[in-house]
């Protein structure tokens, strides 16, 4: 419970500072970037949990996991959880950002699935039923390609699922079967 209640109030007050400084945007695309560099390089982790590490690797490394044109506000946010010893937390604290940008600018997280490389005008298709499910939203897309979904496609929208792969379709062919045997 503690690993998560540090995070979120650290991301609330970055959030709530950057608010204030019209920065909001800037550092949740510098929040993405460095759960990027994290989900890269899990040892990244290891190291900023080592007291042998010196604060000032530990600083670099933070600043360089925000990419290369890192701004001040997260740059004076890693300071100050260095500061204070909260350096591990730094991954959840950027996790916790994110969900804070998101939930007050109505972004949803949408992720394509398919089973090969779609053309442009193909996954534009899939956006445009996706924008129209969803016409209140600010959508960020992901797109991942799995040959065992088979063919077809699958949109995730948050916690909506929507499935039209040929592995789903076979999956309720098969529990149909199943049904009419009993």
């Amino acid at each position: 419970m503690v690993n998560g209640l540090i995070p979120r109030r650290y991301a609330k007050a970055l959030y709530k500072f950057a608010l204030e400084k019209g920065n909001a945007k800037t550092v949740y695309d510098e929040m993405k970037v460095v759960i990027g560099a994290f989900q890269k390089n899990p040892e990244l982790q290891k190291v900023l949990a080592n007291p042998f590490v010196s604060t000032a690797d530990k600083e670099n490394l933070l600043i360089a996991a925000a990419g290369e044109n890192a701004e001040n506000d997260y740059r004076g946010f890693v300071k100050l959880i260095l500061q204070l010893h909260r350096e591990q937390f730094a991954y959840l604290m950027a996790l916790a950002y994110r969900d804070i940008y998101r939930e007050a600018n109505r972004i949803s997280q949408v992720k394509i699935t398919t089973a090969a490389n779609l053309e442009d005008a193909e996954m534009a298709k899939i956006r445009g039923l996706v924008e129209k499910a969803f016409p209140d939203s600010v959508l960020e897309y992901s797109y991942e390609v799995r040959p065992e979904i088979i063919g077809g496609f699958v949109v995730d929208v948050d916690s909506v699922r929507m499935d039209a792969s040929v592995s789903n379709e076979l999956e309720q062919l098969r529990l149909n079967l199943l049904r009419s045997n009993q």
